[in-house]
């Protein structure tokens, strides 16, 4: 049976994901449609870092290597279904028969299946994760380590896949893609059928990461987060716990990478950059990074107001100074993101006093002893 507070969790949760499927009703531009898909392939994102960082304490500033590989993946798939113009008299990519390349290399041919792109896209992130991950946390690689060690990653795979123009597109990345056609629908970029597709994968995905979080694992990966040593003394397998998270955070942000590139319309090494990744950081920081739909909601605020600042006449040279303030005064006033200005509301009209921090964390701690001790 649900606790009081899961079942309002899933009520917000609900509540917020209603309100994504009810916009396009109220937009009657193309264009803005668009717009806001890919603030919701954004938000995705951020949610997935949420999941490591909020509740396991992983800290991933290379979040944006899935998110760019899984757009790899499916750019891969649409380039080889684009119109014969786009390609070369041997069906190769335009960019490849630039670079003098006789034949489709080994590891394009599997993705004339998109099931397979599809699968690789998921997936794949998710095996780099962990072959990363099992270095990581079996060395017992912790804190700031770990944040230095995926940025690292990232900005390597950033230089292999631009390095490797020959077979990636290099620094124009893949572009001249085909629409996505899927069970008979094709999934243009500016209408409403990508927007929904998008706003179910999103829905999925959120409630997935809830379900995660209220389960004995989850329960684990915050005790975890509070006081790994105390965890590991209990018996449990600390890196197993952790590997698993980040692997399932992979997994989202690489199927937010594909929906990115059919709403986009291309692939770029962008994608996997350390500016979009440190963005990533501070769309979940600002949001809640212990709140999955904080930081979903922080991922939507932060992107909708760049966009809107830096096309404004007004704000066009100085948008900047502006997002820099929004981020200070988050930091200084609600340092546990927006997501937590809800919790205050609730506790305020609710005539139920605030736990102290501490309190929280020990709370976690003592409940992990009890399932530790099968109570």
């Amino acid at each position: 049976m649900m606790s009081k507070r899961t079942m309002r969790q899933v009520f917000v949760y609900g509540a917020v994901c209603l309100a994504i499927f009810l916009l396009p009703m109220l937009i009657n531009d193309d264009f803005l449609l668009n717009r806001f898909a890919r603030y919701l392939v954004l938000a995705m994102v951020s949610m997935a870092l949420a999941l490591s960082w909020g509740y396991a304490g992983i800290l991933n500033l290379g979040q944006a290597m899935s998110f760019g590989l899984g757009s790899y993946c499916m750019a891969m798939a649409l380039k080889l279904r684009t119109i014969p113009v786009h390609t070369g008299s041997e069906g190769l990519p335009d960019f490849m028969v630039w670079n003098n390349v006789e034949a489709l290399p080994w590891f394009w041919k599997p993705f004339y299946s998109m099931p397979f792109a599809i699968a690789a896209g998921i997936i794949g992130p998710m095996i780099v994760s962990a072959i990363l991950a099992w270095f990581m946390f079996r060395g017992r690689v912790t804190g700031v380590y770990v944040a230095i060690i995926t940025l690292a990653t990232l900005v390597v795979v950033n230089l292999v896949i631009i390095d490797q123009q020959w077979a990636t597109g290099g620094f124009n990345g893949i572009t001249d893609l085909a629409q996505l056609e899927l069970f008979g629908i094709t999934f243009d970029a500016y209408s409403a059928t990508t927007y929904y597709l998008i706003a179910i994968c999103l829905t999925v995905c959120l409630f997935l990461a809830l379900a995660v979080t209220k389960s004995k694992a989850g329960l684990i990966l915050q005790a975890i987060r509070d006081q790994e040593d105390r965890v590991r003394f209990f018996g449990y397998d600390v890196a197993l716990f952790k590997t698993m998270v980040f692997c399932i955070s992979a997994g989202i942000a690489g199927l937010a990478g594909m929906l990115y590139t059919i709403v986009m319309e291309f692939a770029s090494p962008t994608f996997l950059g350390v500016q979009l990744s440190l963005s990533i950081v501070i769309w979940c920081a600002v949001g809640g990074r212990q709140s999955l739909v904080g930081a979903l909601l922080g991922a939507i605020l932060v992107a909708g107001m760049q966009g809107a600042l830096s096309e404004s006449e007004v704000f066009l040279d100085t948008w900047t100074l502006v997002m820099g303030a929004l981020f200070v005064l988050v930091v200084l006033f609600l340092p546990n993101g927006i997501a937590s200005l809800g919790e205050k509301l609730t506790e305020k009209f609710g005539g139920r006093r605030a736990t102290p921090e501490p309190a929280k964390r020990g709370n976690s701690i003592a409940r992990s002893t009890k399932l530790a001790e099968g109570k």
